[in-house]
């Protein structure tokens, strides 16, 4: 099992402490809001490479998801905090590769994961499309930065970018 401290050498993407409209009638956070914070992390994740709205809009370049497998490990409760902290794993020519890790702070442990594949997109013809140089430049560096954990990432084994 992979330990907090582990987790805790990536990059931070978002941080929230959990309001009681987050939580489900069984008294815990409801699985629509671990979507949810985890979209906020990627958002801010894919800004820190420079895909934000301005490249969107003006680029007509973007993302689209494919594929996504959450693993819920650990309980959420009201007034808690999370941290949402993100480790690339791969890519190819328009397929990126990531996981989401996200740490109960409160309680030091491991909540949940997310593992994503995603492809970059022209927006004028909705169509995969390769990253352009400076994001796969970027990637690729988040990507090395990765490789040198030393730890492997609990991934599904079925997401291939």
């Amino acid at each position: 099992m992979i330990s907090v401290e582990q987790v805790e050498a990536l990059p931070l993407f978002h941080r929230a402490t959990i309001p009681a409209d987050y939580l489900d009638p069984m008294g815990h956070m409801n699985i629509r809001w671990y979507i949810a914070l985890f979209d906020q992390a990627a958002w801010k994740f894919f800004g820190s490479i420079g895909m934000s709205r301005p490249y969107f809009e003006e680029e007509q370049g973007g993302l689209f998801a494919l594929k996504q497998f959450i693993s819920y490990l650990a309980e959420v409760h009201v007034g808690e905090t999370v941290a949402i902290r993100t480790r690339v794993l791969g890519r190819s020519v328009k397929r990126l590769h990531f996981m989401h890790f996200m740490v109960n702070e409160s309680r030091q442990n491991l909540a949940a994961t997310l593992e994503t594949l995603t492809s970059h997109a022209d927006l004028a013809i909705r169509r995969t499309s390769p990253f352009p140089a400076r994001f796969a430049e970027s990637l690729d560096d988040y990507i090395d930065r990765h490789e040198q954990l030393g730890w492997p990432a609990p991934v599904c084994g079925v997401i291939q970018p």
